[in-house]
């Protein structure tokens, strides 16, 4: 577990309202790993919100689109700066 010194500072909340018999589920969990109530919403909630945003990534192309794809992909064009500063900035979840 990290310590006090290691963590970000918390600057913000989240107020939410759920069943019992979940809050009850969500702490038998939490014990599990030794993390408390919050760490592991955090932690679980944060993850998911990662493969979300990845999730972005996958596309389904026809074959016309895929060989257009294909020939951009051999054939890129010169960079940009817009391009440059995208790949120079961080991940959203950074």
């Amino acid at each position: 577990m990290a310590s006090v010194a290691e963590r970000p500072k918390a600057d913000t909340s989240i107020t939410m309202r759920l069943p019992v018999q979940t809050r009850d589920l969500i702490d038998r969990a939490a014990a599990t790993i030794d993390k408390s109530r919050t760490e592991f919403v955090l932690e679980s909630a944060r993850q998911r919100a990662i493969d979300v945003l990845l999730d972005q990534r996958v596309f389904h192309l026809d074959a016309e689109a895929s060989d257009a794809l294909a020939d951009v992909l051999e054939n890129p064009p010169a960079p940009v700066d817009a391009l440059r500063k995208l790949m120079a900035s961080k991940s959203p979840w950074e």
